[in-house]
């Protein structure tokens, strides 16, 4: 029996590897010296499925991948093929980014050997571990999601040399943005190494949002020069600002896709253990990209387990966010909120205090799961995304929605904490600006005949589609988004901001970015929207200042009342009319007083007259010009 696997262990002579592939016959470790020449080391099977060898003299630097050889039956989930070179699942850096090829997805006997496409693993030492901490994100505060590289591609004042790396997010200019927004925790989007969809190569395009992971443990070189250091350096600084830092993680897939992918990791060592599969031994495809991680399976579990604590103890992370959640608690029946890895995650003593976030939906079965996930979790709400949206599009029929969802969706995560991260837009959609500038999706750049993204985004035009000159259309845009944002800072629960959203960054209509590493996606600091942007810091401070707006529990009628524009409480004909538009929020014991006016009409409110109001404070949640 072997102490499982896991990432190159160092020794006084050298350095131990293991390796689980529990139907391999047999399985080497490959050794790369400084010309690309390789060595090979058998390895030897334990009980257990774990493959482990020694490797004398063998230190920090060291670069290395794997062979498997066993049977070749795709349709029964079985991929060894000896000229594939594999990355260890377990490795902790890489010597270059992927690369697609189509040599990589040839089928045994046909590709070569795939060594000089492959980018080698690099034995580390590892950094100390960092000294554990309570996470600096509480429920309630601001994530702020961002793009590594397209944050600060073309930033001024980051040095050219440290754009689109995670080194810039430790710069004083950008601490200093953040400062000003009162941002709780970034929210980073995929920082590990991936690899680009086969379909892309030929359109000219590459993946830019990273969700095609092949490591859960190495950091894309491209992002990180510097490595697990680098990314330290930065939540170091990040922390320094009283900023914590959450990870986009991606364990619904990886990057070898369907059945015509790549094998370049898992694949090619345990496949029948690593993915979901049907009956027939066709791949489960729950994710819409080809494949599906089994994460309840326990060695699968292992390594999602080990990962995460690997960026807590490494980089000193505060928490995570979850693309695509349900994948984590899926069984055989169904989705399960006390499934073995979510167990396992609330019980480990590294990660029982982090900070946990679901996108709670994928396109399996039953794979919309908002509002079940485990007490201790926060999860996007998707629901407070469209009904915001609708309202101020002006939809009939809204105000009870608008009202359920700036007071903490209690309809949906009951009890005295809500669990809600608020949102209005995010990575994937139209950017807050653009959601006022194009009622359609505008992705034919993406080379699919604008047939990908959301068809339905809940968007407006103000009556011309794209981009305008005309002066009073670019006002009412601006106004639109100003109402949204305020709407936004003024809702009970968790928000969050997508990066640029508040000095109004378009996309030119693109609601599905994920292959735009360019000028379309990369934040234009330049010519960014001061006069906006002053409105979000505006908000930002108020909210910070205001316990109300950053509490966590869903408001009741104890805590508020409503009323309509003229000071009397809403009667239920009144919340019935399809027509209504204008809602106070009145908080009973504070006397502050949220006055919406959605209509597209100035209004006068009238708040109740009396000693406790003599204080009261208001703030307006309206777009009409003042």
């Amino acid at each position: 029996m072997s102490d499982g696997a896991g990432a190159p262990r160092l020794t006084k002579d050298g350095a131990r590897f293991s390796v689980h592939a529990p139907d391999a016959s047999a399985l080497w470790l490959c050794l790369f010296d400084a010309q690309d020449g390789e060595a090979r080391l058998p390895m030897e099977r334990g009980d257990d499925g774990v493959w482990q060898v020694a490797a004398p003299g063998v230190g920090a630097g060291a670069r290395y991948g794997l062979r498997a050889d066993g049977p070749y039956d795709p349709p029964a989930g079985l991929w060894f093929d000896p000229d594939k070179l594999l990355l260890d699942p377990y490795a902790t850096a890489i010597d270059r980014p992927f690369v697609y090829d189509p040599a990589l997805a040839a089928p045994r006997g046909q590709g070569g050997d795939t060594a000089p496409l492959m980018p080698k693993g690099v034995v580390e030492a590892g950094l100390p571990p960092v000294a554990h901490r309570p996470p600096l994100f509480t429920p309630g505060g601001l994530i702020y999601e961002l793009h590594v590289r397209g944050f600060t591609m073309r930033h001024p004042d980051v040095p050219a040399a440290q754009r689109g790396t995670i080194a810039a997010l430790g710069h004083p200019a950008v601490i200093a943005h953040l400062k000003a927004l009162h941002v709780s925790a970034v929210e980073l989007m995929p920082i590990n190494a991936w690899i680009d969809e086969r379909h892309l190569g030929p359109l000219g395009l590459t993946n830019y949002w990273g969700y095609n992971p092949v490591s859960w443990f190495v950091i894309d070189p491209r992002l990180a020069p510097g490595g697990m250091a680098e990314l330290r350096q930065a939540v170091a600084a990040l922390h320094d600002a009283g900023i914590g830092v959450l990870l986009d993680m991606v364990y619904n897939h990886d990057g070898e896709s369907d059945s015509q992918g790549p094998t370049l990791s898992l694949r090619g060592l345990d496949a029948r253990g690593a993915f979901r599969h049907a009956a027939d031994g066709r791949l489960i495809n729950d994710t819409g990209t080809g494949n599906s991680i089994a994460c309840n399976a326990p060695a699968m579990r292992q390594i999602i387990l080990a990962s995460l604590r690997h960026f807590v103890q490494q980089a000193g992370v505060d928490g995570f966010r979850f693309d695509l959640g349900p994948a984590l608690g899926r069984m055989d029946h169904g989705f399960d909120p006390d499934a073995p890895l979510l167990q396992a995650m609330r019980a480990d003593p590294v990660l029982a205090d982090r900070v946990m976030i679901a996108e709670p939906w994928d396109i399996g079965p039953g794979g919309y799961q908002l509002g079940r996930f485990p007490a201790e979790w926060q999860e996007w709400n998707d629901r407070y995304r469209d009904d915001m949206r609708r309202f101020w599009r002006g939809d009939a029929g809204m105000a009870g929605a608008f009202a359920t969802r700036i007071a903490g969706s209690s309809d949906i995560f009951p009890g005295d904490r809500s669990r809600t991260v608020n949102f209005l837009a995010a990575h994937d959609g139209f950017t807050l600006a653009d959601l006022t500038a194009h009622a359609q999706r505008h992705n034919d750049a993406n080379g699919e005949q604008n047939r990908d993204g959301h068809g339905e985004n809940f968007s407006w035009n103000n009556g011309v589609e794209g981009a305008s000159d005309d002066p009073a259309i670019r006002a009412a845009r601006q106004r639109d988004v100003m109402a949204l944002l305020a709407t936004l800072f003024c809702s009970r629960g968790t928000i969050m901001l997508s990066a640029g959203d508040e000095f109004g960054r378009s996309q030119q209509g693109n609601n599905n970015a994920y292959a735009q590493d360019n000028a379309i996606s990369w934040i234009d600091w330049a010519h960014r929207d001061t006069v906006l942007e002053a409105h979000a810091c505006s908000l930002a401070a108020l909210r910070a200042a205001e316990p109300d707006l950053h509490g966590i529990a869903a408001l009741t009628d104890a805590d508020v009342e409503w009323l309509d524009e003229a000071g009397h409480p809403l009667a239920v004909a009144q919340w019935e009319d399809p027509d209504r538009r204008r809602i106070v929020l009145r908080y009973r014991q504070s006397g502050l007083a949220i006055c919406v006016n959605g209509s597209a009409e100035p209004c006068r409110f009238h708040l109740p007259h009396g000693a406790a109001e003599a204080a009261a404070r208001s703030i307006l949640v309206s777009r009409p010009e003042r």
